[in-house]
C-alpha cells in the first residue's frame, strides 16, 4: 500500500471524527493470503465513508499499523445514508455528516463516548444514559461566523464554466464571503445559503457580499495584511426576535458603515442591531479590540429556561439555544441539589449555568478569568435579579486556591466544571481534588479531554456514577457529555 493508491474497501465501523473503519487482509511475506485475525489488523480510516459502505478510497497517509484515506467513489452505499440538503456539502467544512441519517448520527455519537471512556480511561460497565437529540437538526445555530477573502475557492461547476476574464468575473474570483475550506486557511467558499442558521442569515450574507463588491471594497489579506473586510458575524435569538449583524473590519470607516447599515436595515427590517468590531491585529479572529454600534442597542436578548441573557457581539453563549436548556437541565439533574449547597462554578463565562441552577442551591461562586465575560455575567445577574451568585476573577491555568483563601470562601459541596475543549489544566484538577467536594458535575464538549481529567479524579477517590451525551451540533461529529462524580 502506498500513498496515492486507489483501493476498494468495505467499511465495518464508525471511528472518532466521523471516519469509517476498514480492515485489510494482508498475507505475510512468504505466506499465502490468510484471513486470520492476526493478519487482518491493518486498519484504514476513511473520511467520507460510513459502516455498510463499499467504496473506492484514495490513500492519503500510511503508517506501520494503519492508513488514512478519503472515499472517492461510492460502489455500494450503506443503508444509513440519506440525501444531503445543502448543495455545498462535501466542499464546505461546516457539516461533515449531513448525508448520514440522524438516528445513526445519534447512535454513533453515543458509541463514541462509550468507547473513549473505555479505551482512554479504562472504565468498564459504565452507565451511559441515552443521548439527548437536538430539538432542531437544521437552522439550530444562533451564531455564525463568515469570513471575507481575496482568494475565492471555485467549485467544480464554476471551474467547468471557465470564467472569462471580464471585470465582473475578476471581481468574483477576487472576493469571497462565506466559510473556510477544511485545512485551507486562506481560501473561502462563497456560499449563498446555509442550513445551519436561518434563511434571514443567508439573505444578510448575500446582501453584504453584493454591497461591498459594488463598492469595490477589498477583503483583508492574511498575506499582505491589507484590506478592510475581515468577518461577518450574525447572532440571532431563538426565543426573541432579536437579530445582530456584526461586521469585523481592519479599521474604522464611518461613512461606509453608515451606508452599509442603512442598506441592510432597510432591506431586512428584522435586524435589531448593527455593530462594527475593529480588529487591527494580524490574528485571523472575528473579535475586535473595540466596537462601534451603528444601529440599535449593540446586543440581543435570548432565554435559556426561564432566565434571560444579554448577548453582546463578543459574548460567549451556547450556540444551540434550545439544546443548551437540555444540557443545563442534565447538569442540574445530576447535581441533585437539596437547596443548602455551596456550589463552585468553574469556567463560568457569562454565568449561564450559574443562573440556570441558582434557585436550587444556597450560594454559587462563579470563577472566570475573562473580564468581558465577567461583565456580561454581572449584567445577566441584574437582568434576572439573582442575589445568590458571587462572581470571582481567577486564572484557572494557575492555582485558584490562593483566591479561595484570600477571600475566605466557604468550601464547596458541589463543583460544576465546563472547561474549553482542551479540558482542565492539571493544576486546576489538583485544586478540585484538594477542595474535596461531595459531587463534581463535569460538562464537556470534548470527551477525550474529559476522560483524561476524570481518570485523575477517580484515582483521587471519586467514583464516576454516570454520563449523558447531548447532541449540540447535528450533522457534525462533535458531542457534548455531562458526567457525575461522587466521593467514594
Amino acid at each position: 500500500m502506498i500513498k496515492g493508491e486507489l483501493i476498494q474497501l468495505q467499511i465495518e465501523k464508525y471511528a472518532f471524527e466521523g471516519k469509517g473503519i476498514a480492515r485489510i487482509n494482508f498475507a505475510r511475506p512468504g505466506k499465502e493470503e490468510s484471513s486470520t485475525s492476526e493478519e487482518k489488523n491493518f486498519v484504514v480510516f476513511v473520511s467520507g465513508a460510513y459502516p455498510g459502505d463499499e467504496v473506492k478510497a484514495r490513500i492519503l497517509k500510511v503508517k506501520s499499523s494503519y492508513a488514512e484515506a478519503k472515499a472517492e467513489e461510492l460502489i455500494n452505499p450503506s443503508d444509513l445514508r440519506t440525501k444531503a440538503e445543502c448543495k455545498y456539502f462535501g466542499t464546505c467544512g461546516g457539516c461533515k455528516q449531513q448525508d448520514l441519517n440522524y438516528d445513526a448520527q445519534l447512535r454513533f455519537k453515543k458509541q463514541q463516548v462509550e468507547e473513549i471512556f473505555k479505551q482512554l480511561g479504562g472504565f468498564e460497565g459504565l452507565n451511559v444514559e441515552e443521548i439527548i437529540p437536538s430539538p432542531n437538526t437544521f437552522y439550530y445555530r444562533n451564531k455564525m461566523e463568515f469570513s471575507f477573502s481575496s482568494r475565492r475557492w471555485l467549485t467544480k461547476s464554476e471551474l467547468s464554466e471557465q470564467f472569462s476574464d471580464n471585470e465582473e468575473n475578476i471581481q468574483k474570483k477576487n472576493f469571497a464571503l462565506g466559510l473556510h475550506i477544511p485545512r485551507i486557511y486562506d481560501k473561502v467558499l462563497a456560499i449563498e445559503e446555509c442550513f445551519l442558521q436561518s434563511a434571514l442569515s443567508s439573505k444578510i450574507v448575500n446582501l453584504t457580499r453584493e454591497f461591498f463588491i459594488k463598492k469595490n471594497i477589498p477583503p483583508y489579506s492574511t498575506n499582505t495584511h491589507s484590506g478592510y473586510l475581515r468577518n461577518l458575524v450574525i447572532r440571532q435569538s431563538a426565543k426573541t426576535s432579536d437579530l445582530m449583524v456584526n461586521l469585523v473590519t481592519s479599521r474604522e470607516d464611518e461613512k461606509l458603515m453608515k451606508e452599509y447599515t442603512a442598506l441592510i436595515t432597510n432591506s431586512i427590517p428584522e435586524i435589531t442591531t448593527v455593530v462594527n468590531n475593529i480588529n487591527t491585529r494580524k490574528a485571523a479572529i472575528a473579535v475586535g479590540e473595540y466596537e462601534i454600534v451603528f444601529y440599535g442597542s449593540g446586543s440581543i436578548i435570548d432565554w435559556i429556561g426561564k432566565y434571560k441573557f444579554k448577548i453582546s457581539a463578543n459574548s460567549f453563549f451556547q450556540t444551540n439555544t434550545l439544546q443548551a436548556e437540555n444540557l443545563y437541565q442534565t447538569a442540574l439533574d445530576f447535581a441533585s441539589f437539596k437547596g443548602d449547597e455551596i456550589v463552585y462554578d468553574l469556567y463560568s463565562g457569562a454565568g449561564t449555568i450559574a443562573a440556570f441552577v441558582s434557585e436550587h442551591a444556597n450560594k454559587i461562586l462563579a470563577f472566570e478569568s475573562s473580564d468581558p465575560a465577567i461583565n456580561d455575567a454581572r449584567e445577566n445577574l441584574k437582568l434576572n435579579e439573582i442575589k445568590n451568585i458571587e462572581l470571582i476573577k481567577a486564572d484557572l491555568y494557575e492555582s485558584f486556591l490562593p483566591v479561595v483563601r484570600t477571600k475566605n470562601l466557604a468550601a464547596p459541596d458541589v463543583i460544576i466544571i465546563d472547561p474549553p475543549r482542551s479540558g482542565m489544566h492539571p493544576v486546576t484538577v489538583n485544586d478540585v481534588i484538594k477542595l474535596n467536594p461531595d459531587k463534581i458535575v463535569y460538562v464537556s464538549c470534548n470527551p477525550a479531554t474529559q476522560v483524561r481529567d476524570i481518570k485523575i479524579l477517580t484515582e483521587a477517590g471519586y467514583e464516576l456514577k454516570k454520563i449523558r451525551p447531548v447532541d449540540m451540533f447535528p450533522h457534525t461529529y462533535h458531542i457534548e457529555s455531562v458526567a457525575l462524580l461522587q466521593k467514594s
